[in-house]
């Protein structure tokens, strides 16, 4: 059995498509090590999987619907073309019935791609052909629009490759081939989503969780991991970095007026993540910030956190609406768990009334009051790393103490 993935937005990177593609082989192989999987092949704008147990099918079909860069694949059978038999589809036509006995459809179509120019029988031809072949047998109707059925033929150098059932990927581009970037993970909706579209955007993630224990319990730590543990099917074994920020907060408490104790918090926390960026080889910074959605989240307020950084901060959610943010999250299915309550970073030490026009000159003097490198070096120093695989042979992540 094969399976055939398909990609799309690959195939427009010329020079640098064997990369992207090579990437995306690398990643389907990180996904499926226990699936029986054999040959995997980039074959004329296709990657072509050999299976070798049909059984695993529906474990593959459930992972690869999680790797970015995959348009959409299908489960598909080869037939060999003899040389100088290009001409004849009759082989063809029995195989795809083979293929679809047993199955009941009031319509259907047939979609050929011939990726090798070189075969005497147009697409259209072949459509036409194998198509009277499927109507006469089943008495099905042809609809070319939205066929119940979809028979999807592709023609490649000495072999046609077909299938009946064409699945959704998740698109874009595979993850790794676009470097590696830090997401400050809060445990909220956005930050999740927000961390989902980079990777589809290429970049492999690491996941930065600032908590609060042993002022609060450790329900964030817990919602982090949860939502870790969702999220790395979509690039397989993935890094957490889970950085005590408790005493930092308790320091600006003590030292500072309320008002910009929040835009304190967030730079310590862009400064913190830079430190771990390093660590990991990452060249930004990510956040789920939407403009205007929350006191520091105004325009004002994101560019005095900005400067704080060395390195850029992308926020890929910065124009959407929190309904828009809730319906990705449902998709990706971290919504359930990102909603469910706990004492998370905003809950101790945050002020009534924080400032939504931070100025820099007054932010500046506020963090003067402070040893910032200590108290970051003192966060960093009990930070640990928790490495959660997938495919998981135990639910339970490796753990380390972080080096900086």
């Amino acid at each position: 059995m094969l399976v055939v993935a398909r990609y799309h937005e690959i195939a427009l990177k010329r020079g640098a498509r064997s990369r992207f593609a090579a990437q995306l082989i690398d990643n389907i192989r990180r996904v499926t090590p226990d699936c029986a999987v054999g040959r995997i092949a980039d074959q004329h704008g296709r990657i072509v999987i050999t299976l070798r147990d049909e059984s695993t099918w529906p474990t593959v079909r459930q992972r690869l619907a999680r790797v970015f860069g995959i348009a959409n694949f299908s489960a598909a059978r080869s037939l060999p073309i003899p040389p100088g038999e290009e001409r004849e589809l009759a082989p063809l036509g029995r195989a795809i019935l083979e293929e679809i006995r047993g199955r009941r459809f009031d319509s259907f179509r047939i979609l050929t791609k011939r990726a090798d120019k070189r075969f005497p029988i147009e697409s259209p031809d072949v459509n036409a052909a194998i198509g009277a072949v499927v109507k006469q047998a089943t008495g099905a109707r042809v609809d070319l629009d939205g066929g119940e059925l979809t028979v999807t033929i592709e023609i490649l150098p000495r072999e046609f490759l077909y299938s009946v059932e064409k699945l959704p990927g998740p698109g874009g581009l595979p993850v790794g081939a676009s470097g590696r970037v830090v997401v400050l993970l809060s445990g909220g909706i956005d930050s999740p989503v927000a961390a989902a579209r980079m990777m589809r955007r290429g970049c492999r993630v690491t996941f930065v969780h600032f908590h609060r224990a042993p002022y609060l319990d450790r329900s964030s730590q817990e919602k982090a991991r949860e939502l870790v543990r969702r999220l790395a099917p979509y690039q397989g074994e993935t890094r957490l970095v889970l950085v005590p920020l408790g005493d930092a907060q308790r320091e600006v408490v003590t030292r500072v007026a309320p008002a910009p104790r929040v835009i304190l918090y967030r730079r310590m926390m862009v400064r913190i993540a830079a430190e771990i960026a390093d660590r990991f080889g990452a060249e930004a910074l990510v956040t789920g910030d939407s403009l205007g959605q929350v006191a520091s989240q105004t325009m004002r307020n994101l560019a005095v956190v900005e400067q704080a950084s060395r390195l850029p901060i992308f926020r890929p959610l910065i124009g959407l609406d929190k309904l828009e943010v809730m319906r990705e999250a449902e998709a990706l299915g971290t919504f359930d768990v990102s909603i469910e309550p706990d004492q998370d970073c905003c809950s101790l030490f945050v002020p009534r009334h924080p400032t939504t026009r931070a100025r820099i000159s007054a932010i500046e003097a506020a963090e003067s009051l402070l040893d910032v490198p200590a108290l970051m070096a003192s966060a960093l120093a009990r930070s640990t790393i928790e490495r959660h695989k997938f495919p998981a042979p135990s639910p339970e992540p490796v753990v380390e103490q972080l080096q900086i």
